[in-house]
């Protein structure tokens, strides 16, 4: 179905009862180096840590989702996709009702795309050639059409610039729970020495712990794990003002500016209506549906 904006739309008119998982026996031995899949989920719903031998290109064509892998953590709009290489364990989970588009990628031609997961632009094109190929499932290249989609798609990705959406994730236990404390809680009052003091030991090696962990300092990764939980609430419709307070900013002003600096926009784009129904995202009562 053609959309009032010309982009090409999945009609869904199956009311949602229990999704089926996909069953990527087919898609692991599938002739077609590039094969999609399309899987709508209910909100909240979650998927159990797994990998594929394929590189898998994850996108939501309506809704936001969380994907989470060994080395990050990544809430994904519908402005973009992940990209995970072939074999990188990750679990998704869903925060509102989510249909979810993707590409499995054969592993000789994932070594021409990036060889570290990360998160990536949808431009027009790469939306549309991602949901002609999930429309395709296993058989993308049985024919001219579908090879010359899956060669287009995989060109375009190859173009795009990986975004600052990545939240890197500590394969530490002790600083593991410190990052899961702080993804579920935004504004967790806890400071560098409350924290080394809860883990028994300095303030100074609790700084170098976390950096060795995951790269950056403390106070880097907890601002980014509040902006990242910032956008999730303001794509749910949460008041701007209560979600800078949430995330831990004393103004508006304030948390506008570090929101900015982050994503490359301020906070009220993502607030207009015009730009969230470009995005898919609806107010509510979203219709579902299992597309197979």
């Amino acid at each position: 179905m053609l959309s009032q904006n010309g982009q090409i739309e999945e009609r869904i008119d199956v009311a949602y009862t229990a999704h089926a998982a996909v069953d990527l026996d087919r898609h692991a031995a599938s002739k077609s180096w590039l094969t999609g899949v399309a899987a709508d989920y209910p909100a909240g719903h979650e998927v159990d840590a797994h990998h594929h031998d394929r590189g898998q290109l994850l996108y939501a064509l309506e809704g936001v989702m969380v994907v989470e892998a060994t080395r990050g953590r990544w809430i994904v709009p519908p402005t973009t996709a992940v990209w995970l290489p072939p074999r990188v364990e990750h679990r998704l989970l869903m925060c509102g009702p989510v249909r979810v588009r993707s590409t499995l990628v054969a592993a000789a031609v994932a070594r021409r795309l990036p060889r570290s997961e990360c998160v990536v632009h949808v431009s027009a094109l790469l939306r549309e050639l991602i949901a002609r190929a999930a429309s395709l499932s296993v058989d993308v290249c049985a024919t001219p059409h579908g090879q010359l989609v899956a060669k287009l798609l995989v060109e375009e990705l190859r173009s795009q610039h990986p975004l600052p959406f990545h939240l890197p994730w500590p394969a530490d236990e002790q600083m593991a729970a410190v990052c899961r404390t702080l993804a579920a809680d935004a504004s967790h009052p806890f400071s560098t020495e409350e924290w080394a003091t809860a883990l028994a030991m300095s303030a100074k090696t609790f700084q170098r712990h976390f950096k060795t962990a995951t790269g950056m300092s403390f106070g880097r990764w907890r601002q980014q794990a509040r902006l990242q939980g910032a956008l999730d609430a303001i794509l749910g419709g949460r008041p701007l003002l209560k979600v800078a307070l949430e995330c831990g900013y004393e103004s508006h002003s304030a948390f506008t500016q570090a929101f900015r600096r982050h994503f490359g926009a301020p906070p009220s784009k993502f607030i207009d209506q015009g730009f969230r129904a470009s995005l898919g995202i609806r107010s509510e009562h979203s219709r579902t549906g299992v597309v197979r």
